[in-house]
Parts: C-alpha cells; structure tokens; sequence
C-alpha cells in the first residue's frame, strides 16, 4: 500500500547503468520509496566490465533491499538490442507487464573522454564509441521498455545528464553526449505525451561518486578533505540527493507537468524538500554564482 513514508510501493522501476554513482543512488532511493527495481548493467559477480572497476550490480540490488524495496539484478549490455529485449520481455513476465519509472543512467564514457584536445585532434574511433555507449545505449533501452508503459497509459521516462543548460560542456564529445540526451528527453516527451507518459531530463550537481571519491584520495566518511585540492568539491553532493530528486518526481502525480525539461537537483529539492544524505541541501547553481560565474560565466539559463 502507498503511503507518505513509501509512495512507490507496488511501483515498479528500471534504473539502466544501476552499477554505480549516480544510477545506484537512484535506484536505492526508489527502493526507499517502496519500489521493486531492476538494476542493470555489465559489471556484476560474474565479471566486470572494461571499466574494471569492483561496483556491482548485485551490490546495488542488495542495498535497494536493505533501503525498503526489491532490487533485482539483471546482467545486461544495454548497446545490444537482444539483451535488452530479453530483459524487458523479463519484467513484462514478472510484473504483469507493468513498469512505472524508467532510468536512462548508462554512461561508462569517462575513460573515453578526451579533455585535452579539440575535435580535429581526437581519435575519432574513441568519440564514437563514447556516443554509442552514452546515448546509443539510452535509445535501444527506451525503444523496447517504452511499450510497457505506453499499453498502461502512465509513466515516467528519466534521462540522467550533466547540465540542464545549452552551455558547452568542454569537450566535443562528452558535451554532444550530454546534450543529446536531453534532446532524448524533449523527443520522448513529444511522443509519450498523448499517452499519458512523462519524459524528463535530470542533472545532479558535483556528484560525489565512487570514482571521484577515489580521485580525491577519500570515503564519503572524510569527504570533505577533498577540499583541500578542489574548493568546489565542498559543494558536492551525494548520489542519494539525485536519488531522492527522480523518487520525488516519480512519486508525483503532476509529474506531467514537467514533461520535456532538463531538471536538477538545485531546483527539485526546492519544490519538493529532500535532503542530501547528511541533511544538507547543496545548491551548485547557487554556488556557481557566487564563485565560479565571474571566471567561467553564467551556468546558462535551464532548457
């Protein structure tokens, strides 16, 4: 039974690239509210990805549990369509072919990406394949989970991306990456929108995640002695507080009304009141403007 404490209760959610940072933090907190979630991804018990990295998606599944929901872990490579369909064709089977919340997260482009040089110095093989894997991905998933929530005229699409704004992102193509995928979100919109659907892009600000606690040298039990390399990382935030942001729209019954934004979680926590793991409510648009506008300019204004 839905409750305030758990409004997703009887919901049921995909969260596509669950493994880690942001996907995990908002596949735990769905479960928090109460949902079953499928988490997926190519990094599990049997084997890790290429990104070698120890994150799980049997970790993931077990700390959605022990939130409040069901976690389901299901091994996919959502760049191939045949996996993907047979793990959609899995929840229709399990859950009487219902899916309430899909969670667009596959990224994996990190080692990938090419800070350094302008387009016509980069490898042109390594470009590719960061589009394939961070918005090819996004493309295959929604094309076979879509139909369970067109059939049952209600849902909520979220595609996770890094800035709401049309600002260039500094780098070729991670910034086209980030940006089609909100594009992803205002096309899903269009077309979901006669049938009831919601499709939403969302943002977390610093997002503190494995990876970058790692890079910094700590745990999130002394996070803040990253600071001391990096100012800004004062101002960071936890995958929870993304998590807490996509429940809340999940759990919204006007959630339609935001249908074809690029969202963040400086805006939602305003509107809907979460807290960040510790109670916090970090806000890096309010920080950019303070600290960073005058050096780099305005974040730019959400799309």
């Amino acid at each position: 039974m839905n409750t305030d404490a758990r409004p997703l209760a009887g919901k049921v959610a995909l969260v596509a690239g669950g493994t880690r940072g942001g996907g995990r933090g908002i596949a735990v907190e769905l479960g928090a509210a109460g949902a079953t979630v499928y988490v997926t991804g190519r990094s599990s018990t049997g084997g890790r990805s290429d990104l070698d990295r120890p994150e799980t998606i049997e970790q993931t599944a077990e700390q959605v549990t022990a939130a409040g929901g069901l976690g389901i872990p299901v091994r996919t490579d959502h760049s191939r369509p045949d996996e993907v369909r047979a793990l959609v064709e899995k929840i229709a089977a399990e859950q009487d072919g219902r899916l309430d919340v899909l969670v667009n997260s596959v990224w994996g482009g990190d080692p990938l990406t090419d800070w350094e040089h302008p387009l016509w110095e980069q490898d042109l093989d390594t470009g590719l394949r960061l589009l394939r894997q961070a918005v090819e991905t996004h493309v295959i998933t929604s094309r076979f989970a879509l139909p369970l929530m067109v059939a049952r005229k209600s849902g909520l699409v979220v595609e996770v991306t890094d800035g709401n704004t049309a600002r260039y992102r500094g780098t070729f193509f991670y910034d086209l990456a980030k940006s089609a995928v909100i594009r992803l979100a205002v096309a899903q919109a269009a077309e979901l929108r006669p049938h009831g659907v919601a499709a939403v892009a969302i943002t977390p600000g610093f997002l503190r995640s494995e990876a970058l606690l790692e890079h910094f040298g700590v745990t999130e039990a002394n996070w803040r002695d990253g600071a001391a390399q990096d100012p800004n990382f004062a101002h960071s935030e936890t995958p929870a507080y993304l998590g807490r942001a996509v429940a809340a729209l999940a759990a919204d019954p006007d959630v339609m009304a935001k249908t074809g934004r690029a969202l963040a979680t400086w805006g939602l926590y305003e509107e809907y009141g979460f807290t960040d793991a510790d109670g916090t409510q970090p806000d890096f648009a309010a920080h950019w403007a303070e600290n960073l506008q005058e050096e780099y300019g305005p974040l730019g204004d959400p799309l």
